[in-house]
């Protein structure tokens, strides 16, 4: 069984940067996906990283604004959100899911956390 844990959400003006962080409580052995869900609206994908670190996906809002990593080390995936617009507000919320596949589509996560907020004022 895999927990995860988000932190870092708040409140930001638009253009403003926040890094979001997710930690594991053990070895991170799955592919790791950021995922984000408005008030009325479907959850959506924001980004995923492979086992390795090495493959990366974007949803193409968010492409060159945000970047996922990871630090296997620290059993942590991390989400650096930058040049942030209002319509980046929403519960961002981490997955964890075996590499291989289909990052896109949230069905295919096994475990995830209880989501963190992140508001951006205009």
């Amino acid at each position: 069984q895999v927990q995860l844990v988000e932190s870092g959400g708040g409140l930001v003006q638009a253009g403003g940067s926040l890094r979001l962080s997710c930690a594991a409580s053990g070895r991170i052995r799955f592919a790791m996906g950021w995922f984000r869900q408005a008030p009325g609206q479907a959850r959506e994908f924001v980004a995923a990283i492979g086992l390795s670190g090495g493959n990366t996906y974007y949803a193409d809002s968010v492409k060159g604004r945000f970047t996922v990593s990871r630090d296997n080390g620290k059993n942590t995936a991390y989400l650096q959100m930058n040049s942030l617009k209002p319509e980046d507000t929403a519960v961002y919320l981490c997955a964890a899911r075996p590499a291989g596949g289909n990052y896109y589509e949230s069905r295919l996560y096994d475990y995830w956390g209880q989501g963190t907020q992140v508001t951006v004022s205009s």
